[in-house]
């Protein structure tokens, strides 16, 4: 991994990062790099300081202290709605409530709006894009579908299609899969590990409280407690029992069988 991994472009770098709120520490000491082709994942239990670190990755929140780059751009030194766009961000509480179709919601990447601007015509070049991500993403048959009647899982894979509409360099997916039933879920983890096929170099972050939502094709994980890392690196080193109690402290015991995790409570002498 050494040579060929610090050969890769550096997309997201995070250098002592502190974040304070209302006089409240959030992050203490963050510093991890994610690397074009790497897929990671930021695990931890509820206000460890997860969607802190993503709402930085997509240049939506600035440290305190420390130092973030994305895409080699440091924040507080970019205009960031430029950097934004190169960014795709799937977000399951997407907040779009009117009926547009597959088709709009893809193309509304194109546009980093939630609804399409008036008066904006796609070309036709835009329009091919939007139904070969469509294709892609096994939505054809729902091409003209409205956005209220969709599946959850179906609008999951709408918005991983959206986010790919940029080219990004770096795509975030923030608990993707939320409000999922297992058949969805699987089908969703199915096309983002497909992502790595389809788009190579492409750098993933993919926030989750559940061991059992990490793809197969996840390559580093970064475990938080407390707004501290407890463990970052190579996923296999990171995803271990011991890591994992020690970040939601409780004894976890952490298991991986083709290629997919789970994570069970370890019964104590009273529950047996």
């Amino acid at each position: 991994m050494g040579d060929d991994a610090s050969r890769r472009q550096a997309v997201l770098e995070l250098e002592h990062v502190g974040f304070r709120r209302d006089g409240t520490r959030i992050l203490d000491d963050v510093t991890f790099t994610v690397r074009a082709g790497e897929h990671w994942a930021l695990l931890g239990p509820n206000g460890a300081g997860k969607s802190t670190i993503l709402a930085m990755c997509g240049a939506v929140a600035h440290p305190s202290s420390g130092i973030v780059r994305v895409m080699g751009e440091q924040l507080g030194r970019v205009e960031l709605q430029a950097l934004r766009r190169r960014i795709g961000h799937v977000n399951p509480r997407h907040p779009l409530t009117s009926p547009r179709s597959v088709r709009e919601v893809v193309l509304s990447g194109l546009t980093g709006s939630v609804e399409l601007p008036p008066h904006w015509h796609p070309t036709a070049d835009e329009l091919a894009l939007a139904d070969r991500l469509i294709f892609a993403l096994g939505l054809e048959a729902l091409t003209g579908a409205r956005w209220p009647t969709l599946s959850q899982g179906e609008r999951g894979r709408a918005l991983i299609a959206r986010a790919l509409a940029v080219d990004p360099q770096l795509l975030l997916l923030d608990e993707p899969s939320t409000g999922l039933d297992v058949a969805a879920r699987e089908q969703l983890l199915e096309t983002v590990d497909d992502l790595e096929r389809t788009h190579p170099s492409l750098a993933s972050v993919l926030v989750t409280h559940h061991l059992e939502e990490l793809p197969a094709t996840t390559t580093h994980a970064l475990l938080l407690s407390h707004g501290r890392i407890v463990a970052s690196g190579p996923v296999e080193d990171v995803v271990t029992s011991e890591h994992v109690t020690r970040a939601f402290e409780h004894p976890i015991r952490v298991t991986r069988d083709d290629g997919r995790w789970a994570a069970r409570a370890v019964r104590g002498p009273r529950a047996a």
